[in-house]
């Protein structure tokens, strides 16, 4: 019987997946709230649709506005958010010590995530990531973006690892759809975002997970090709 190894490589989504980013963008929603005169929101108001985009964010913070004006307020959205990322946010309990446990054992990681590239880069150095993430590929870095396949295909490709040999992490029901398209293992990370009527049963991906200290056991990740030598 083959002993358990980890993966070959793993890609993980950000934000809900690695970074709980959820109080930088609570402060950005409450700081164009406060610039016309609305009361803050509660963080728990806002934390399940996070995942979801800045889109449905700024449909959370502005109700009632038309979908045209909140449309008009992403790129506001992202300055401000530009402005103070990292500021409040923090990483998951447990997933430095899950990307030490997989470096240790000679894995590849990276990170695939639909947040804009430019953004997702600021983040690295603030978490002293910038040589050990092997791979970044962001929301606007293709042509298309999460749940199509391409940017984890293009991600494997840009670490040398085929995509059967990878596993992917997100807490999204486009990171799952993302990875079985791409032929890649999934594990759906139940410690993320979701809304009240999200099923990650029916995602189907190969293994939910309540949290990240699970995947810090080689035996709790799913099976992957047997990448070449």
């Amino acid at each position: 019987m083959t002993a358990a190894v980890f993966p070959k490589a793993v890609l993980f989504d950000l934000d809900g997946t690695l970074l709980d980013s959820a109080p930088d963008f609570i402060a950005t929603a409450n700081s164009m709230r406060a610039a016309r005169g609305m009361d803050a929101l509660p963080l728990e108001q806002l934390r399940p649709v996070v995942s979801k985009g800045s889109r449905t964010m700024l449909a959370t913070a502005f109700p009632q506005m038309a979908e045209s004006e909140r449309h008009a307020l992403v790129p506001e959205f992202l300055d401000v958010y530009e402005s103070l990322i990292g500021r409040h946010a923090r990483l998951f309990d447990g997933i430095e010590t899950l990307l030490q446990t997989l470096e240790q054992a000679g894995s590849t990681w990276g990170i695939v995530t639909n947040k804009p590239e430019y953004l997702a880069r600021l983040i690295l150095p603030q978490l002293g990531w910038e040589q050990r993430c092997a791979v970044l590929i962001g929301g606007d870095t293709l042509a298309e973006r999460k749940p199509h396949p391409l940017p984890l295909q293009v991600a494997a490709r840009q670490i040398k690892v085929a995509p059967g040999a990878c596993v992917y992490v997100g807490d999204d029901e486009r990171d799952v759809a993302a990875a079985r398209a791409a032929g890649m293992p999934s594990v759906a990370a139940l410690w993320g975002y979701r809304l009240d009527n999200d099923d990650p049963v029916a995602w189907q991906a190969d293994l939910m997970c309540e949290l990240p200290q699970q995947l810090w056991q080689v035996a709790a990740w799913p099976p992957t090709q047997r990448a070449s030598a």
